[in-house]
């Protein structure tokens, strides 16, 4: 017999440590900036909506960059809308994460070989830790990317990794 064996027997008490705590409770409540840029906005609005509700996984809209854990790039990101996007990512708290929404936030869509003003790829100015294909995506489809960061998140460790 251990030394804690029937110690807890009638008492509430959780046993766990604080990096499944810590990772549970931001799982749990991801805030979402919207950053929809062209037609996948429209899906990131319907997945937001009665019939898909994305909120029942704890994802949260948020108006400033400063309250949100997760930025989700919907649509076509031009040159000139690349700085805006990094700026917005420089002002989001640590830990943060980028989902890329749709063929174009992916690898710049239909306009990638002859479209000069269209970035190839969101993941060439801010790190993105979910892509999510499709021109546009389905509800379906975001929902899983979700479900995917949230996973991500769930492995996560506070401790600094050493080099």
């Amino acid at each position: 017999m251990g030394l804690l064996n029937y110690r807890f027997e009638h008492t509430n008490v959780i046993l766990t440590s604080i990096d499944t705590l810590f990772n549970w409770a931001r799982l749990s409540s991801l805030w979402q900036m919207q950053f929809g840029l062209a037609c996948c906005a429209i899906e990131m609005m319907a997945t937001s909506a009665s019939h898909f509700d994305s909120m029942r996984f704890g994802v949260i809209p948020r108006a400033t960059p400063r309250q949100t854990d997760v930025m989700f790039v919907a649509g076509t990101v031009t040159i000139k809308m690349a700085q805006r996007i990094k700026r917005l990512y420089d002002q989001m708290p640590e830990p943060r994460y980028v989902l890329s929404m749709g063929s174009c936030a992916n690898c710049g869509g239909p306009y990638w070989e002859h479209g000069y003003h269209v970035l190839k790829g969101v993941d060439r100015i801010i790190p993105v830790d979910v892509y999510i294909p499709g021109c546009p995506p389905r509800p379906e489809a975001l929902l899983e990317g979700i479900i995917k960061l949230q996973e991500k998140i769930r492995r996560e460790s506070l401790a600094k990794k050493r080099s």
